[in-house]
């Protein structure tokens, strides 16, 4: 059993039945490597200065772990908002809200000598059930090579539709997503997953964002994990990708212009002061 792997040109209902069918599944050459090598090279500095501070049981003792993503990052925008994404990600979700909404962005770097992590699904977050609703999707970009020795996402395909709340059993078929940078993974919230163990003697690192359900609340507060100033320079899509937009005509009402965010001048000011500006 594999995950299904699609090109990058491959057509948007075609991706999405294949995630729906399986939880997940590959989409090959969908973003430059340009981007990933530079999210890389940004990323750098923070592994090494704070990508111990989340070390647990759950996230392993040898794997760095860096939040704030779009704030170290310009051009983590080119993966956070990639165009292509956001088209598979609108067949998936807009079923179920008005928009959605990142829910977390996490930068993961396995070093050799980590375990298996716990197979677990995201979406246990909200502690709400419902057949045929998924709350939330996940995307991996690899920004190194993915492998099956150095710890390539593992997978349990079919887990979403799973009647019961269970663990992962030993008869469970449960694979492995080997890929490249410029591909990315995508997998459903409700889909049993978790990083593999690093068996090679170099790191890999990815960057997962998880986008939920506009009427939910977010998993991290985007709002002071990223300053406004910063914010406020970001093109109007990543903007209410981050929360600055209501949902629908009543969920997060506030008097001003939807979506948008005071420029940076602005930034404390009142609400009359900069919807009349």
């Amino acid at each position: 059993m594999t995950i299904e792997r699609l090109p990058g040109d491959a057509g948007v209902p075609e991706i999405t039945a294949a995630i729906l069918r399986d939880g997940a599944a590959i989409v090959d050459d969908i973003v430059s490597t340009d981007v990933t090598d530079q999210v890389l090279h940004d990323l750098r500095e923070p592994f090494d200065t704070v990508g111990r501070t989340t070390e647990s049981d759950f996230n392993g003792y040898t794997t760095l772990r860096v939040n704030s993503i779009l704030d170290i990052s310009r051009a983590s925008v080119g993966l956070v908002a990639h165009a292509r994404m956001l088209e598979i990600l609108d067949a998936l979700l807009l079923p179920h809200c008005k928009d959605y909404r990142i829910g977390s962005c996490t930068a993961i770097e396995i070093h050799p000598g980590e375990t298996d992590q716990l197979l677990h699904r995201d979406d246990t977050i909200y502690p709400i059930v419902l057949p045929g609703l998924e709350t939330q999707v996940s995307v991996m970009w690899p920004l190194t090579d993915f492998t099956e020795e150095n710890g390539a996402t593992r997978l349990i395909p079919g887990s979403h539709r799973w009647m019961e709340e269970r663990l992962a059993r030993d008869d469970d078929p449960v694979i492995q997503a080997p890929m490249s940078p410029g591909s990315a993974l995508f997998y459903l919230g409700s889909t049993m997953h978790g990083g593999g163990a690093n068996n090679s003697n170099a790191p890999r690192a990815g960057l997962v964002n998880t986008y939920a359900l506009g009427w939910l609340r977010q998993e991290v507060n985007q709002y002071l994990t990223i300053p406004r100033e910063t914010v406020a320079s970001f093109p109007e899509r990543v903007q209410r990708l981050i929360g600055y937009a209501g949902h629908g005509d009543f969920l997060g009402y506030y008097p001003r212009d939807k979506g948008r965010v005071p420029p940076a001048d602005m930034i404390g000011a009142t609400a009359f002061d900069w919807t009349n500006n």
